[in-house]
């Protein structure tokens, strides 16, 4: 098997990772699979979720992150390409508006992005993906709780365990304990809390290289073990399955574990997840504005298959509507066992 080390391709080489996904060793091409569902070529159900990515900048870097976030990252999505995207909320009935990164409020213009969406959506869910540390990394960001708050913003944050052993081995030292405190200050504010009216939501990836567990069991557990002795309550937690690419897939094969990973994908392949897959309802928007079937082709620089639509200043409703997916081998990730999407199972 190749070696990315031995290659001296760097992770930012999509074309590098494409090429791997595409290589004899992936097993039965995904639109085969898809082809035997009856759901080829993928096409969308409709456009109910606008996942915009505010930057790689990240105050971590984990070793699972498909982003290839971290402190050194400079790309960024500026104040002209979130502009075109509230035009398009303003357009379109679309009420799921979902900010990631990086770490979306180190975005210099995070806050005014927020409050303007929710002067068009009034409504609206908004998604904010927070890595909780990011809440104690500057003073500028201490009260985000209560900015999340005012703004009724749903909270979406990962912690890979709940043990700092596990989650500190995957996200940094001392990650755990920072993540205990910040839970504790959403908890003070009201996020989790019964009738609060204040989502957070947890996530949880699997550390290396096999399918994450029952969802609903793991939330049990999670529930338990973050109660007692933490204190800490939350609403639901989401599995996700790593994908083959950027650092993971650099983890992959640097550990021999990349082919068996890709038939265990195979293997686990779901119909009813591959029938519900995130991509059928939602548009990914790029830092810079490009657009794409979800966060991981934006990653693989796999644009939407829209010739006069690829860009969000150049938003076609019905072009983008009518669009096929654009998929390749990671795609079996958000299809194995009870699938994954960034709500966690789909099937």
């Amino acid at each position: 098997m190749k070696s990315l080390k031995a290659q001296n391709h760097p992770l930012s080489d999509s074309r590098y990772e494409l090429d791997l996904l595409e290589s004899p060793e992936t097993g039965i091409p995904f639109s085969e699979k898809l082809a035997e569902s009856g759901l080829f070529p993928l096409k969308p159900t409709q456009i109910e979720i606008l996942q915009l990515n505010l930057g790689k900048m990240c105050n971590q870097v984990c070793k699972h992150c498909h982003v290839d976030a971290g402190p050194d990252r400079k790309e960024i999505m500026n104040k002209e390409t979130m502009m075109k995207c509230l035009e398009v909320l303003r357009q379109q009935d679309i009420n799921t508006i979902d900010l990631t990164g990086g770490a979306p409020e180190m975005n210099p213009e995070f806050r005014w992005l927020v409050e303007e969406i929710r002067k068009i959506k009034p409504q609206a869910k908004i998604i904010v993906r927070c890595n909780l540390t990011i809440i104690l990394a500057n003073p500028k960001f201490y009260d985000l709780p209560e900015f999340f708050k005012k703004h009724k913003i749903e909270v979406v944050s990962s912690l890979p365990y709940f043990t700092a052993m596990k989650t500190d081995a995957q996200r940094g030292d001392g990650v755990f304990e920072k993540s205990i405190k910040v839970l504790k200050m959403l908890n003070e504010v009201g996020y989790g809390l019964e009738n609060s009216g204040l989502t957070l939501n947890l996530v949880y990836n699997p550390a290396g290289a096999f399918l994450p567990g029952d969802q609903e069991g793991l939330e049990v557990e999670f529930k338990k073990r973050l109660g007692n002795p933490y204190g800490i309550f939350f609403n639901s937690l989401f599995t996700i399955t790593n994908l083959p690419i950027s650092r993971f897939l650099e983890y992959l094969i640097r550990s021999g574990n990349y082919e068996s990973y890709m038939e265990k994908l195979i293997e686990a392949y779901n119909p009813a997840a591959a029938a519900n897959v995130m991509c059928r309802n939602t548009v990914s928007v790029g830092w810079d504005g490009y657009l794409y079937d979800c966060d991981f082709n934006q990653m693989l620089e796999l644009k939407v298959a829209c010739n006069n639509s690829q860009h969000i200043k150049d938003w076609k409703q019905e072009e983008l509507t009518n669009r096929k997916i654009v998929i390749n081998q990671h795609c079996y990730g958000c299809t194995a066992g009870a699938g994954s999407s960034c709500g966690g199972a789909t099937a």
